[in-house]
């Protein structure tokens, strides 16, 4: 058993060890402060372009003490200390926060959420594209209650668009942009009830081929939903699991590819090799569905068949670009969230520091100038750190006391409830006895629970590009998906965009003057 007295010892040579010498002089703090202001100041000039793009960039499960954690582990990673480090999300000039609540229920769900931001409405947890008037696995509620997103507003503007995601194609968050749905799991019609299909409710892989067939990027997992049932996988071909589901025969990669023109050269892949090899420029409909369900996490990830999340977002960028009107793009880092509900939170902050190289990507891709994009989460986790520790300890190391109750140390980072409770003996597990800087190792918990939950707090929104102001102060989900239609001149807040067109950028319409004019919180 190491010492209570070594532990401080150990903690107190590392905090003596980290501090940089830069940092030891006043100096270095106040020209730091000092340059940041004069960043600050050059915002006065805002930026009331059209966004001919708009890329939202949507961490699930991404909450401010996962942002903090992962900025810690890419300066880690980068071996340094790390909590000095900047995320590329950090870089962005604005930020606000977002209230996650879905309209029953004040911890949401990622359905009812996605709902909000993509959709500018805010519905119950667990419906898809509908509002909340829409009863959960109701199917008849659903009709007549659909409502549309920014990517639905965007195709009709004439934009490219396109969905990008780490997880099923037809989860949550990406399907809130093409779907109505009364249930988020009715992923092929296997998951469907009887009285759902006889009501002529339809699944969501189904609504992916079928809503708005051409759309121009579609890339994640999710293959075993598009075919057959028990049709063999063609990666996985002695799993089960990996098999087709669909109950109704229809092979959808085959539809997806019957609704493309013929003069058009459209193309389905299945790994990443086949994805790296193929020519953006000469490709006008991607879809590329890289495994049977979810992708692989980032940190387990298969270099031949699974493509990394900026990989995916650089091929997007580079197809949806092709189009002089410009394109809205949905990217999520879908697996963050999952790897919290599983309590691991190695493989959680390693999925946000991928989708900070993505977002990396596609601003190197893109400009400011004409090019709106947005981070955010939809929702949080109770996923927390602290104990006390030193500057530059591993993210995933332990606190720097033991507990002052049962005298067993415990790690930094923790979990309000999750599969990480566990009791031995009668006591509190003795973490020294485990490998707790294993990718899978599960943080402890203070409530026991097969799966972590969500957190109810709000979740930072980042901006940059035309109209990113708006994003300002504590708003309402929903808001976001309304500042994207303004900036980009589609959907319902188009009074401004004649004067935009004629000007070279937007005047500042009935919206701004009203967001500019009124005290911060009387419309939000």
């Amino acid at each position: 058993m190491i010492s209570l007295f070594l532990v401080l010892a150990i903690g107190t040579c590392l905090t003596n060890s980290f501090v940089p010498e830069k940092e030891k002089d006043a100096k270095y703090w106040r020209d730091q402060a000092q340059q940041t202001l004069k960043n600050a100041l050059r915002l006065q000039k805002l930026n009331t372009n059209v966004a001919k793009n708009v890329i939202i960039f949507l961490g699930d499960g991404m909450g401010v003490s996962t942002v903090t954690a992962a900025r810690i582990l890419k300066g880690q990673l980068q071996h340094n200390p790390g909590e000095e480090t900047s995320l590329e999300m950090d870089k962005f000039p604005y930020v606000a926060l977002s209230k996650t609540y879905n309209t029953n229920a004040q911890v949401p769900d990622s359905a009812g959420t996605a709902t909000a931001f993509l959709c500018g409405v805010k519905t119950n947890e667990g419906t898809i594209g509908v509002s909340a008037a829409t009863q959960r696995s109701q199917c008849s509620t659903a009709k007549g209650n659909e409502v549309t997103s920014i990517l639905h507003w965007a195709k009709d503007a004439g934009k490219s668009v396109g969905i990008v995601t780490t997880t099923r194609v037809n989860h949550a968050t990406p399907s809130a942009a093409y779907a109505h749905s009364a249930e988020r799991e009715w992923y092929s019609d296997n998951e469907m009830s009887p009285e759902a299909l006889r009501q002529g409710c339809k699944d969501i892989a189904y609504q992916l081929m079928h809503n708005i067939k051409d759309i121009e990027v579609i890339m994640g997992g999710g293959r075993k939903y598009m075919f057959p049932k028990n049709r063999t996988d063609v990666e996985y071909e002695m799993d089960e699991k990996s098999r087709g589901t669909r109950l109704d025969g229809l092979n959808l990669i085959d539809t997806w590819k019957s609704f493309k023109p013929k003069h058009k050269h459209s193309h389905y892949v299945w790994n990443r090799t086949e994805l790296l090899t193929l020519d953006p420029h000469t490709v006008d409909y991607l879809l590329g569905l890289f495994e049977p369900g979810d992708l692989q996490y980032e940190l387990n990830r298969n270099n031949v068949t699974d493509p990394s999340l900026s990989e995916m977002v650089e091929v997007a960028v580079k197809i949806l670009s092709k189009n002089p009107k410009g394109f809205f793009l949905l990217v999520e880092g879908g697996r963050i969230d999952h790897g919290h509900h599983e309590s691991k939170a190695k493989l959680a902050l390693h999925e946000t520091v991928e989708m900070d190289r993505a977002i990396e990507k596609a601003g190197a891709m893109t400009s400011l100038e004409d090019t709106l994009t947005i981070v955010t989460a939809d929702h949080s986790h109770v996923f927390t750190f602290g104990g006390y520790t030193p500057r530059g300890n591993s993210i995933f190391g332990l606190a720097p006391m033991v507990s002052d109750t049962d005298n067993k140390p415990f790690t930094a980072i923790l979990y309000g409830n999750g599969p990480g409770y566990k009791v031995i003996g009668g006591e509190r597990e003795n973490i020294y006895k485990v490998d707790y800087a294993h990718s899978n190792y599960q943080a402890q918990a203070a409530v026991p629970l097969r799966y972590e939950t969500h957190g109810g707090e709000d979740v930072a929104v980042f901006a940059k590009g035309p109209m990113a102001h708006l994003l300002h102060g504590v708003h309402e989900q929903n808001y976001i998906a309304h500042v994207m239609g303004y900036a980009a001149c589609v959907g319902a807040n188009q009074d401004h965009c004649a004067s935009a067109s004629s000007a070279g950028g937007p005047s500042p319409g009935p919206l701004l003057l009203l967001l500019t004019l009124l005290p911060l919180g009387t419309l939000f």
